[in-house]
């Protein structure tokens, strides 16, 4: 219940599984994942068996889901990756992963601040409303923020108004390619074969292929919210993956059969930006373009929107265990929402989007690359242990369920994790686009965040024992 006075608990059963699927899918973008981020991946990576990518990519998550929702009857509070990994090796681990999480969801979430102002700035210059893009981010921040703190449900509607129609004209043009018959080289299954998947290149693809899916997780982050949390965050978890899996396989598929999948490489390379803009205006005509620039501004929206609800039920857990400002436990008294944790994050993304903009960084090729291939690091960290955390408490827990869901799918789900995270580390300057030293240094920052993390909640086991004690057991 939600305590109308302005207290510290969420406001349960408010939101169903459509909400949450709506949440986890609009924080993956389907627009800008597939305009966005695809094509580099046709044309650096494994060219036309990129949607065979994104099927090893579902089954992987698909993986990490059923140890996940496994243990979604034990977990009762708001954090997320926090509370499991908590739950599985204790309050010092459980740091670990949240500071790691923190920087996963806030890195994408300043490199989509600022994509969203390139593209803002390129939509409205043209008409003589010129700014600077950090000025077009810090508006978008504070819209953000107004639906933020409004009741979940609300923000869910929005979310899931903007993803549909990302889906829609997506699909558009899906079907439009299919009834076209394709392109010069016809209809086929190619993309799927294994000759094509596992081709040369595939390391590549999935690097962009693994950032298409950061966010689907948050789906246990609202379980506090959700009517009958045990039956909804399990389904929404799977649905969710396998919409997501589903979808862009499906666009991926599409798009190569209109190139054709011995000239789609080359079409990619060609035009990353018009990659999919030139094949709407062909099939579908040019009011398509329009359509899918404006979608691609609510796809990043939606996107901010998400991150910006999932941010906050993390600082809103964290607070609740005195490991942050004991305020940002607070909830609104009418909307019974985190709208404390809401404005202090508004307020960290504002300072770091200022120091970028100080700094002269351009928000394309510096903000938005850097921060995606550091969230990919982060939440792939997050992920591996979650999945042993998972392992190891029900090792330690009496449960009636399989050793398939408790054993043998959570340590497939860590080692492919953990091969994920070598081969994402290992391709960094392809997704960042930069051979600067930080960047590469990327995958020792986010194991560091992680284990400065864990030796902070050590140190408050020296200095407060019964604090360190209730970590994880706080929201129960």
């Amino acid at each position: 219940m939600t305590d109308m006075t302005g207290g510290s608990r969420l406001q349960g059963n408010s939101i169903g599984l459509a909400h949450i699927v709506f949440f986890v899918v609009a924080a993956a973008a389907p627009m800008t994942a597939v305009v966005g981020a695809t094509p580099p991946a046709f044309a650096f990576g494994n060219g036309a068996g990129v949607p065979g990518a994104f099927v090893l990519a579902g089954a992987l998550y698909l993986l990490f889901s059923v140890g996940y929702t496994a243990m979604t009857p034990y977990i009762s509070g708001a954090g997320g990756f926090f509370s499991y990994i908590a739950k599985g090796f204790g309050g010092a681990a459980g740091i670990a992963g949240a500071v790691m999480a923190l920087m996963a969801y806030f890195a994408i979430q300043i490199g989509i601040y600022a994509l969203f102002a390139v593209f803002m700035s390129a939509t409205l210059a043209p008409l003589g409303l010129d700014l600077p893009w950090w000025a077009w981010a810090l508006a978008a921040l504070a819209a953000v923020v107004f639906f933020g703190r409004r009741n979940i449900a609300i923000s869910g509607r929005i979310l899931g108004a903007c993803m549909l129609a990302e889906l829609a004209i997506l699909l558009m043009l899906d079907v439009a390619i299919v009834l076209n018959g394709g392109g010069p080289e016809g209809m086929s299954l190619s993309g799927f074969r294994p000759s094509e998947v596992f081709a040369p290149g595939l390391g590549v693809s999935m690097v962009f292929v693994l950032g298409a899916y950061v966010g689907f997780e948050a789906t246990a982050i609202f379980a506090e919210e959700a009517h009958s949390p045990e039956r909804t965050i399990p389904r929404a978890t799977y649905v969710a993956v396998l919409l997501i899996t589903g979808f862009y396989a499906l666009s991926t598929w599409a798009i190569s059969q209109h190139y054709g999948p011995s000239g789609v490489r080359a079409a990619a390379e060609a035009s990353l930006e018009g990659f999919y803009f030139d094949a709407a205006a062909e099939l579908l005509g040019p009011w398509s373009v329009q359509v899918m620039n404006l979608l691609l501004l609510t796809s990043l929206f939606a996107c901010l929107l998400s991150f910006h609800n999932t941010l906050n039920r993390y600082f809103y857990t964290l607070a609740s265990e005195s490991l942050l400002w004991r305020k940002m436990a607070h909830v609104h008294p009418e909307h019974g929402s985190p709208h404390v944790a809401g404005l202090v994050q508004a307020g960290l993304v504002a300072l770091i989007l200022a120091a970028f903009a100080f700094g002269a960084a351009d928000p394309y090729t510096v903000v938005f690359s850097w921060m995606a291939g550091l969230a990919v690091l982060a939440i792939l960290a997050t992920q591996i242990l979650v999945s042993a955390s998972v392992i190891r408490f029900f090792r330690r827990q009496p449960h009636g369920r399989s050793l398939l869901v408790v054993l043998a799918a959570p340590a497939l789900a860590t080692a492919g994790l953990a091969a994920a995270f070598v081969l994402v580390g290992a391709n960094i300057s392809m997704l960042t686009g930069s051979d600067s030293a930080i960047v590469l240094a990327f995958p020792l920052l986010v194991v560091g965040t992680g284990l400065a993390g864990g030796l902070a909640a050590l140190g408050i086991r020296r200095r407060n024992p019964a604090l360190y004690a209730g970590l994880g057991r706080g929201l129960d």
